[in-house]
């Protein structure tokens, strides 16, 4: 397995304090990303563990795991490293770790995994699919499928709008999409621009005017909760 990055984190890549391990490769080219280095297959700066490795090392930190913490993979895109993904997963869930994957939702086997994550995080960057192939170089059409998929099972998805004015900041597509689905266990987040990772692309950043108002940010909540949807405040 291909890592760029390991390290703690507190509550924001899954409930409690977890070890993160941000995975190299994705197949989406988000003209945003804050982790543009994590974009290629192949890095200089990646190193290599097996999944044997990964639970020795999670097993040793297994005391830190407090407030129900755990495991979380995190990208770039780990479902791109399918194979090794899910053969730590199931090693993981049966020492008892608890598991979250943060992913883009494009992998057509994602359904494979679902018994071995506790918790489910998917971006939900952008509706429509040709404004969604320009901006990220990629289709959602299998994003989507799978939100309702996992939607319509009951299944806890937890999904995070990162919003960005003049490109997804119009909530009513959002709520077009999510008003049919099943909101048992299913939870928003909505994320504000940032620029964080702007320094690695260089001349190549290409948003510009990106950042949201305040007013801009709770409109937009405040819609989709007028929708229904549970809004998680992380």
């Amino acid at each position: 397995m291909k890592i760029y990055h390991k390290g703690f984190n507190y509550s924001q890549d899954g409930p409690g304090n977890r070890l993160v391990y941000h995975m190299q490769g994705c197949n989406f080219k988000c003209k945003w990303c804050s982790n543009y280095d994590s974009i290629p297959f192949d890095s200089p700066d990646a190193f290599e563990m097996t999944p044997d490795e990964i639970l020795n090392e999670v097993m040793r930190s297994k005391m830190i795991f407090f407030s129900g913490g755990g495991v979380t993979f995190t990208g770039g895109e780990p479902t791109v490293q399918f194979e090794e993904l899910k053969k730590t997963l199931i090693l993981l869930k049966e020492n008892g770790i608890s598991t979250c994957i943060e992913n883009n939702g494009s992998s057509p086997r994602l359904k494979e995994l679902s018994d071995y994550i506790d918790f489910l995080i998917m971006d939900l960057k952008i509706v429509d699919e040709k404004k969604h192939m320009y901006y990220t170089g990629a289709s959602n059409s299998r994003t989507l499928e799978n939100i309702r998929y996992f939607s319509k099972i009951g299944r806890q998805l937890h999904l995070r709008i990162p919003m960005i004015n003049g490109i997804n900041d119009d909530p009513h597509e959002f709520i077009d999409f999510l008003k049919p689905l099943n909101y048992k266990n299913l939870t928003l987040e909505v994320l504000k621009y940032h620029e964080y990772g702007k320094e690695k692309w260089g001349d190549k950043y290409e948003i510009k005017n990106g950042f949201v108002s305040d007013e801009q940010f709770n409109d937009f909540r405040n819609e989709l909760i007028k929708s229904g949807i549970q809004i998680a405040d992380y």
